[in-house]
C-alpha cells in the first residue's frame, strides 16, 4: 500500500515513514496541505495520514479539498494531531476523515487505525 504522510514536523514525518515502511508500505511525504495536493496529482496513493495544524493549508482544508476532488475523493484519511478537543475532532469528521488519532500516538494505534480503515474500505466494496 502507498501512503501519503503529511506533517509540517520533519521528525514526525520521518518517524511515521520509518514505521510504515517497516510494515511493508511505500511512503510519500509532504510538509503541508498544498504540497500534499500536488503529490496527489502525481502519485497514486491508497491512504493519507495527515496532521491538522500546518502552514499554508491545514489538515481540515486538505481533507475538504480531497473530498471535493473526484479523482481522489475515495482515498481514506487518518488525521493524527495534538488537537484533543472534541470540537476539533468533530470538525475533522465533518470534513471527511475516516479516523482521528491524538498525538502522541504509538505504532499499535496507527496500525490499528490502518487495519480498521482497510476492513471498512474492503467491506464497502472499494478497490
Amino acid at each position: 500500500m502507498k501512503i501519503l504522510v503529511v506533517d509540517d514536523d520533519k521528525t514526525t514525518r520521518k518517524l511515521l515513514s520509518l514505521y510504515l515502511k517497516s510494515k511493508g508500505h511505500e511512503v510519500v511525504t509532504a510538509e503541508n496541505g498544498l504540497e500534499a495536493l500536488e503529490k496527489l496529482g502525481t502519485e497514486s496513493v491508497n491512504l493519507v495520514v495527515t496532521d491538522m495544524n500546518m502552514p499554508y493549508m491545514d489538515g481540515i482544508e486538505l481533507v475538504k479539498n480531497i473530498r471535493n476532488e473526484e479523482t481522489v475523493s475515495h482515498i481514506p484519511i487518518i488525521m493524527v494531531t495534538t488537537e484533543a478537543d472534541e470540537d476539533e475532532k468533530k470538525r475533522a469528521f465533518e470534513a471527511g476523515v475516516d479516523d482521528y488519532l491524538v498525538k502522541p500516538t504509538n505504532a499499535e494505534q496507527i496500525n490499528s487505525s490502518i487495519l480498521k480503515i482497510l476492513k471498512k474500505f474492503f467491506r464497502s466494496g472499494g478497490d
